[in-house]
C-alpha cells in the first residue's frame, strides 16, 4: 500500500489508560473524580478571591491568578476523558480530539513552567530588592510578562501539535497512556520523527533546563539574602513569602522531568503515567491548598468573602 507523506490512516486512537488493572476501575474513578472536583473548586476559588479582593491586587497574586487559570486548562484537558474511559469500556479518542488534547496540555504545562520562573523572579525582587519592588514589578511589566508567557507557549504548542498532525499513523493505534502525549505518539508513527524529536529536545532544554536554572539562580539569591537577615523573625517572614512557591516548583518539576526529560527510546509507560497523574491531577489540586493554607493574606480575603471560612 502506497502512502503519501502526510497521509493519516489512523482516524482514532485507543487510550490504554489503566486497562491493565480492570479490577481497580471504581477506586480509580473515585480518586480522579475527587481530584478533578477539588482542582476545579480550588482554582476557581483562588481566581474568585484574587479578583474580588482589592488587597490581593499585587504582582504575586496576579501571577497566582494566571497559574490557577493554567491549572484549570491543564486538568480539564485530560481528566474528563480519563473519567469517561474508566466509566465505559470504550476508551477511544479521535485523531482530531487527540491533537486538541495535546495542544491544550502542552500549552498549559509549558505555560506553568515559564510562569513559575516569572514568579521566582517576582519573589527575588520582593526579598532581595524590596525598596525597588514597585518600580521593577510595575503593572505594565506584569501584564507584559503574563501575555508573553501565554503567547510564547501557545506558539510552542502549535508547533508541536502541527508537527504531530503531519505524521503518518498506520497502526497499531494504542497509546500506552491515559492521555495523548508526545513520546507515546512518536512511538506509534510510521513516518520519520526526526524533526519532532529535535523540536522536543529544544523545548525540553528551554522549559525544563533554562527555566529550571533561572529558578535555581533566583532562589540562590533569595536564600543568600535571607541568611543575611539577623533576626529569626525576619528570616521566618522572608522565607514564608516564598516557601509556597518553592513547594509548587519542587512538585511540578519533579513530575515534568520524569515525564519528558528522557529520550523516546527509554520511554516507560508506567513511569509516564505516574508523572502524568502528578502534573495533570495532583499539582492542580495541591496548588490552591498550598497557596491558601500557607498564606495569611489569602485566608483573610477568604474570610471577608465567605464568613464561614473565618475559622
Amino acid at each position: 500500500m502506497s502512502l503519501s507523506c502526510n497521509q493519516t490512516l489512523v482516524t482514532e486512537f485507543v487510550l490504554q489508560g489503566f486497562s491493565e488493572h480492570p479490577q481497580l476501575w471504581l477506586p480509580l474513578f473515585s480518586c480522579f473524580f475527587f481530584l478533578y472536583s477539588m482542582a476545579l473548586a480550588g482554582n476557581t476559588l483562588i481566581i474568585t478571591v484574587i479578583k474580588c479582593s482589592s488587597g490581593l491586587h499585587s504582582p504575586m497574586y496576579f501571577f497566582l491568578f494566571n497559574l490557577a487559570t493554567m491549572d484549570i486548562i491543564c486538568t480539564s484537558s485530560v481528566l474528563p476523558k480519563v473519567l469517561a474511559g474508566l466509566a465505559s469500556e470504550d476508551n477511544t479518542i479521535s485523531f482530531q480530539g487527540c491533537m486538541a488534547q495535546l495542544f491544550f496540555l502542552v500549552w498549559s504545562a509549558s505555560s506553568e513552567l515559564l510562569l513559575l520562573t516569572v514568579m521566582a523572579y517576582d519573589r527575588y525582587v520582593a526579598i532581595c530588592r524590596p525598596l525597588h519592588y514597585g518600580t521593577l514589578m510595575s503593572l505594565r511589566l506584569c501584564l507584559a510578562l503574563a501575555v508573553a508567557v501565554w503567547v510564547i507557549c501557545a506558539l510552542n504548542s502549535s508547533v508541536h501539535t502541527g508537527l504531530m498532525a503531519q505524521l503518518s499513523f498506520c497502526g497499531p493505534n494504542v497509546i500506552t497512556h491515559f492521555f495523548c502525549e508526545i513520546p507515546p505518539l512518536l512511538l506509534l508513527s510510521c513516518s520519520p520523527t526526526h524533526v519532532n524529536s529535535i523540536m522536543t529536545i529544544f523545548a525540553d532544554a528551554f522549559y525544563g533546563g533554562i527555566n529550571f536554572l533561572l529558578t535555581l539562580v533566583s532562589y540562590g539569591y533569595i536564600i543568600a539574602s535571607i541568611l543575611r537577615i539577623r533576626s529569626a523573625e525576619g528570616k521566618r517572614r522572608a522565607f514564608s513569602t516564598c516557601s509556597s512557591h518553592l513547594i509548587v516548583v519542587s512538585v511540578y518539576y519533579s513530575a515534568v522531568f520524569c515525564a519528558y526529560i528522557s529520550p523516546v527510546v527509554s520511554y516507560s509507560s508506567e513511569r509516564s503515567k505516574l508523572a502524568g497523574v502528578l502534573y495533570t491531577a495532583m499539582s492542580p489540586t495541591l496548588n490552591p491548598l498550598i497557596y491558601t493554607l500557607r498564606n495569611k493574606e489569602v485566608k483573610a480575603a477568604l474570610g471577608k468573602l465567605f464568613p464561614i471560612c473565618r475559622n
